[in-house]
C-alpha cells in the first residue's frame, strides 16, 4: 500500500535488498500515525502485491487506463482507480518475494479492523485484476479522463500524457465489497491507517 546491512550468505543478501525499504516505509507510517495522517505510496520492485478489503467507500470516482513503471524493461498497463476520499473497511496488501535458497517470504499489512476504518484521500490504486461488488452513484461512462467533474482528477504521474484524452468512467460514489485486487502502485494525498500491523513470514501468507 517509496540502509543497508549485510548478513553472510547469498540468501540474506538478498532479502536485504527487497525487504529492508518495505520495512523502513512501515516504520515511518507507524511514526506518523502518531500524528495523525500522512502523504505515502506504496509499490515493490516493479511486482505486483494483493491488496483486499471488506468494503472501500469512496466519494469522488474517476477510472482510467494508463501505464505504469516497467516491469522487466516493459511497460505496464493499468486500471488507475482514484478516489476524492475514501473509508476503508479491513485493508489488507500483501506480497510475495522468492528468496533464492530460502524459498518464498511474505510481507503482509492490515488496517482498519476493529471497528476503526482506515481514511485516505486523493487515493490512487494502479491495478490490473478486480473482483469486487460494486455500487456506483450519478455514473458517467465514456468521459476523457482529463475532463471528469466528478473525480480528483488524473494522478501528477498521468498528466500531460496520452491518458489525458482517453476513455474513462467517473461517479459521485462508489461502494465497493468483498474487494480482491493485484496492483501495481498505490498512492495517496493522507493516508490513516488506523490499527497499522505487519507481518512478515517465511511461505506464502497473502491476503487471499
Amino acid at each position: 500500500m517509496e540502509s543497508q546491512t549485510t548478513r553472510g550468505g547469498t540468501r540474506w543478501k538478498r532479502f536485504a535488498v527487497v525487504m529492508v525499504p518495505s520495512v523502513a516505509a512501515t516504520a515511518a507510517i507507524g511514526v506518523a500515525l502518531a500524528q495523525g495522517a500522512l502523504a505515502a505510496s506504496f509499490s515493490v520492485s516493479g511486482q505486483e502485491f494483493k491488496v483486499s478489503a471488506q468494503q472501500l467507500n469512496g466519494q469522488g470516482f474517476l477510472q482510467y487506463g494508463s501505464l505504469d513503471a516497467e516491469h522487466n524493461g516493459t511497460k505496464v498497463p493499468v486500471a488507475v482507480s482514484a478516489f476524492k476520499s475514501a473509508q476503508i473497511t479491513n485493508l489488507c496488501q500483501s506480497v510475495v518475494i522468492p528468496v533464492p535458497v530460502f524459498g518464498d517470504v511474505s510481507m503482509k499489512l492490515t488496517a482498519g479492523g476493529n471497528g476503526t476504518k482506515v481514511q485516505a484521500s486523493n487515493l490512487y490504486i494502479d491495478l490490473d485484476n478486480l473482483n469486487a461488488d460494486a455500487t456506483f452513484t450519478n455514473i458517467n461512462i465514456g468521459v476523457a479522463a482529463g475532463d471528469s467533474s466528478q473525480g480528483p482528477g488524473l494522478a501528477p504521474s498521468d498528466q500531460n500524457q496520452f491518458t489525458e484524452g482517453s476513455f474513462a468512467q467517473d461517479a459521485k460514489s462508489a461502494v465497493l465489497t468483498n474487494v480482491k485486487q493485484t496492483a501495481w502502485a498505490t498512492s495517496a494525498g493522507t493516508f490513516k491507517l488506523s490499527g497499522l500491523a505487519m507481518h512478515v513470514s517465511k511461505g506464502d501468507n497473502e491476503c487471499y
